[in-house]
């Protein structure tokens, strides 16, 4: 079924000329004839009776009415949502984050980011930096954020804030009490770790490397709160984010232990394709990141091995 036909049988059935049609569309009234003649003859129906002033639809005519009507209303509100989505007033955006990112970072850029696109629908996936890096490459994320940089030049990692990472305990500990003690120092003490792929574990490895210190972690655990809590009841140790305890470090259950030559800053990366188009409702979140977090002078783009 020709769609220019289509449009043309409609306006003559809405204004029940073909005359009055033909002004609608902006074309010839002998155009509209012909055109309309020939669709009448592909179909196989009389879709008008032709009176002396104007047409009537015949029962074709008004059953094929009706299905132009749905199928050009089906095209305007197409174009509305492109429209809108060009414009940023709806659409929707896929986010992974690492667990400390999501809990205690994003809230406030999605605080930022609504009132300006309350039609954009946001989800987040809470995911270790392994999957989140899976997980834009396939496709199924639109950006994500991590605390490591993994070996895939497919990838742009962008540090967009800098976190603190600190040494927790519970009061009761037996180091709990010093004003700071040394890394080597934790060679007996049980450390708790969060999971492969996790970035802080992967972080936490990295500075310990660095300072030619191995430590077997006593316990694997999945989760901050599940760390946090475990830590509280007085089970060893562990490294976390400074922006993850601080409601902890106010009500007394957990003590954070200085470690000598620290503190221990990390960056903190946005993540995104090498290859991937921004849509307007990804380019607006990144303008509130932007806002939200500085980075501090020397932050770069990069890819390479992790960090």
């Amino acid at each position: 079924m020709n769609l220019n036909h289509l449009a043309i049988f409609r306006a003559v059935a809405q204004v029940g000329s073909i005359t009055g049609g033909a002004a609608q569309l902006g074309i010839s009234q002998s155009a509209v004839s012909r055109q309309l003649a020939e669709f009448e003859q592909r179909q196989g129906v009389l879709l008008f009776d032709r009176l002396p002033r104007g047409v009537r639809l015949t029962a074709p005519g008004r059953v094929l009415l009706d299905y132009a009507d749905r199928l050009f209303s089906i095209e305007a509100q197409a174009k509305q949502a492109l429209d809108d989505m060009r414009h940023r007033r709806q659409g929707r955006l896929a986010i992974g984050s690492s667990r400390t990112i999501a809990a205690y970072m994003l809230p406030r850029a999605f605080a930022a980011y609504r009132p300006a696109n309350p039609g954009v629908e946001l989800s987040l996936a809470v995911e270790n930096t392994d999957t989140i890096e899976r997980k834009l490459l396939d496709g199924e994320i639109d950006i994500g954020f991590a605390e490591g940089v993994a070996d895939d030049a497919a990838l742009d990692y962008t540090v967009f804030a800098h976190d603190e990472l600190v040494l927790i305990a519970s009061p009761s500990h037996r180091l709990a009490g010093r004003s700071d003690v040394a890394l080597d120092e934790l060679q007996g003490e049980d450390v708790l770790m969060h999971e492969t792929g996790s970035g802080t574990r992967a972080v936490t490895e990295q500075l310990l490397a660095e300072r030619r210190l191995r430590l077997h972690p006593a316990m694997t655990l999945a989760s901050t709160e599940a760390l946090k809590q475990t830590v509280a009841a007085g089970v060893g140790l562990a490294f976390l984010s400074s922006q993850a305890i601080h409601m902890e470090l106010a009500a007394g259950l957990l003590v954070q232990i200085r470690i000598r030559g620290g503190p221990f800053s990390r960056p903190l990366y946005r993540v995104l394709p090498r290859s991937s188009s921004s849509s307007p409702a990804l380019r607006s979140f990144l303008e509130t990141i932007g806002a939200c977090f500085l980075p501090s002078a020397g932050s770069a783009t990069m890819s390479g091995s992790r960090s």
